[in-house]
């Protein structure tokens, strides 16, 4: 396993450098998130001691155990699923980093116990680029009027916007998308944008990711 994962980590960071290259950027610029919510605590610290140190995972009670267990403070967790406002005091205390804010009464409720608890955190607002109806997060019409009551909330700290391709989407249309929401960061003075998963990393390294969330590709 640990000879898999290696292998396959050395790959996709090949294939950032080179889709960072094909766009003139450095891929030092591309921070890459493992996704680990299928894995255990083992593949985790194989990626750790590769040098991993990004990890996102999407269910709170999983998390929970395996940030104690790891307990170690040179590690960024990104909660990268839907958040129910319910748990929200709970991902403040577990995550560094929420990115999937989906909503304005997620980010009020971030508010509120940020408050309670003195602190701040930072967020990535989703954008559904491509307006599928499944999709969560903000549509690109609507986006200005959320970023405006967003920026009313002084403990919710906007790090930039995220999204989701479709699956099975074409390069051409993907590298579109994909700059669309790097057009809509840009515009809105906002430098990072979380974008790109296994399927589909390369278009979005080369659209202008700066955070790229994989999972699958890592483990298989």
């Amino acid at each position: 396993m640990e000879d898999r994962i290696r292998q396959n980590l050395a790959s996709i960071r090949q294939r950032i450098e080179a889709a960072a290259a094909r766009a003139g950027r450095l891929a030092s610029d591309v921070t890459l998130i493992a996704v680990t919510k299928s894995v255990g605590l083992e593949e985790m610290r194989i990626l750790r001691d590769l040098g991993v140190t990004h990890f996102g995972e999407n269910r709170v009670d999983v998390a929970r155990e395996k940030i104690e267990t790891l307990d170690d403070a040179s590690l960024t967790w990104h909660m990268v699923g839907n958040v129910q406002r319910r748990k929200a005091k709970e991902v403040l205390r577990l995550f560094d980093t929420i990115d999937a804010v989906d909503r304005i009464s997620l980010a009020e409720t971030l508010q509120r116990h940020c408050d309670s608890e003195d602190v701040q955190c930072r967020v990535f607002v989703e954008v559904n680029i491509s307006g599928e109806t499944q999709k969560h997060g903000f549509v690109p019409d609507a986006l200005t009027d959320a970023l405006a009551q967003i920026a009313t909330l002084d403990r919710v700290c906007v790090e930039g916007l995220m999204c989701m391709a479709p699956r099975d989407m074409e390069r051409n249309a993907l590298l579109a998308l994909f700059r669309e929401l790097r057009v809509l960061a840009d515009s809105h003075s906002l430098s990072q944008v979380s974008m790109g998963m296994s399927g589909d990393f390369e278009e979005a390294v080369e659209a202008g990711a700066t955070h790229v969330r994989i999972g699958r590709a890592l483990f298989v």
